[in-house]
């Protein structure tokens, strides 16, 4: 076999050469009100060590949580990276009243989020332990390259993992921004609410998860026309860094948690990333401009 060919086998069985999948089918939970399978969910994780910060009943999707969990490993690896790699401490796991379970797949999701500083091994132990505590079934939600992840983006001219229309308001330091952002979002602004929180003070970062639970512009909506099959993309993040407040583009931060979406299923919700930028600037203080269009 030629040099050249050799090198093509090497690149395409290389680990990033492989396409990844958001999401983990898990083993199936008794059925029943939602609210009894997740926290039956909730048990089966603390029973491996991971730490409930969270859970989440989107409004006008009756039939599906999410229970959000972190775990010392992650939070260690944030700890040391700090930045907006603290949009990956909520490890999220969603469940139907029939019973099914779905979860974040690690891999995924931290080629997404951690990017260059992607870590296999990190990843793959967070796979098992997940594993081990709910079921490891098939990859679902689509697929992209691991190697495309770290720059993902849905089409070209859309935005990325760091755009700048992601900066929502500014402060005089982190600890304005901290209780700017907690103080909204303890008045219910614009209809949202706290899901979780992590917050590391010493490295002057913090995320958010947020409910949406207006129930005409909320999450319910949008989730359910694309596919409420991916309830593990929920809920929505906001974060700080030193003194400012981010949250990821809609267009960004949908797609890439329902990657397999067609162009009109897209347009269709063309609406959310302004309806979403709105209501998060508002819980940041900060002063809404409609971007442009989808």
């Amino acid at each position: 076999m030629n040099c050249v060919k050799k090198c093509l086998l090497l690149l395409l069985w290389s680990p990033a050469a492989f396409a990844l999948s958001p999401y983990v089918s898990g083993d199936k939970l008794a059925p029943g009100d939602v609210a009894l399978v997740a926290a039956q969910a909730e048990s089966k994780l603390q029973a491996e060590g991971f730490k409930v910060i969270g859970k989440h009943f989107p409004k006008g999707l009756p039939q599906h949580a999410v229970v959000i969990v972190t775990h010392k490993p992650i939070l260690d690896a944030i700890q040391k990276l700090g930045g907006p790699s603290i949009v990956n401490a909520g490890i999220r796991v969603g469940v139907k009243s029939d019973g099914t379970v779905s979860y974040i797949n690690p891999e995924y999701w931290q080629h997404a989020f951690f990017r260059r500083n992607y870590s296999d091994e990190l990843a793959k132990d967070l796979s098992q332990k997940l594993g081990k505590a709910l079921g490891a079934g098939k990859h679902f939600g689509g697929d992209e390259p691991a190697a495309d992840l770290s720059n993902y983006r849905y089409m070209v001219g859309m935005e990325k993992f760091e755009s700048n229309k992601n900066e929502l308001n500014s402060f005089g330091s982190f600890e304005q921004a901290l209780k700017a952002v907690q103080g909204n979002l303890a008045k219910g602004v614009n209809h949202t609410a706290k899901v979780y929180e992590v917050i590391m003070p010493e490295k002057k970062v913090a995320v958010f998860g947020v409910a949406f639970n207006d129930t005409k512009t909320g999450e319910g909506w949008w989730v359910k026309r694309i596919g409420a099959d991916n309830i593990a993309a929920v809920p929505y993040e906001m974060y700080i860094v030193g003194n400012k407040v981010y949250a990821l583009y809609g267009r960004y931060r949908i797609a890439v948690g329902w990657p397999a979406l067609g162009m009109g299923t897209f347009m269709a919700i063309s609406d959310a990333p302004d309806i979403i930028l709105e209501a998060l600037t508002d819980v940041a203080g900060g002063a809404y401009e409609k971007s442009s269009a989808f």
